[in-house]
């Protein structure tokens, strides 16, 4: 099974309704990483403000954030490699970069806040 780890900029919580206003591209975002869990991929969700650790633990994510600094960040990993950076891509792009048919049946997704 495919792993995909995603490691996020420093914020309040990954969904995007958090905070005052909501940002659509992070909760899209959070929604393509629901569907990718449904297509059989394995995906993790780390945030800078709350798991420095993971950040810390992995040479991958060590070495771009030494190079490129938080301007890296979101960092997308594929396996150990770094599919993108510095931006959330869209379902389609994900699924080209994962191998993942993109017209895919998609499950409901619930959105939950992680501030209520």
């Amino acid at each position: 099974m495919k792993k995909l780890q995603v490691f996020d900029p420093p914020m309040c919580c990954s969904t995007g309704v958090c905070g005052p206003s909501v940002d659509p591209a992070l909760v899209s975002f959070s929604s393509d990483l629901h569907w990718l869990a449904n297509q059989r991929l394995a995906v993790e969700r780390y945030n800078l403000a709350q798991q420095p650790q993971a950040f810390a633990a992995n040479e991958v994510v060590k070495a771009a954030l030494r190079e490129f600094g938080n301007e890296c960040l979101p960092l997308i990993l594929l396996d150990g490699a770094i599919l993108s950076k510095g931006c959330y891509p869209k379902r389609d792009e994900l699924a080209r970069l994962t191998g993942v048919e993109a017209n895919a049946v998609e499950l409901p997704v619930i959105n939950r806040s992680c501030c209520s």
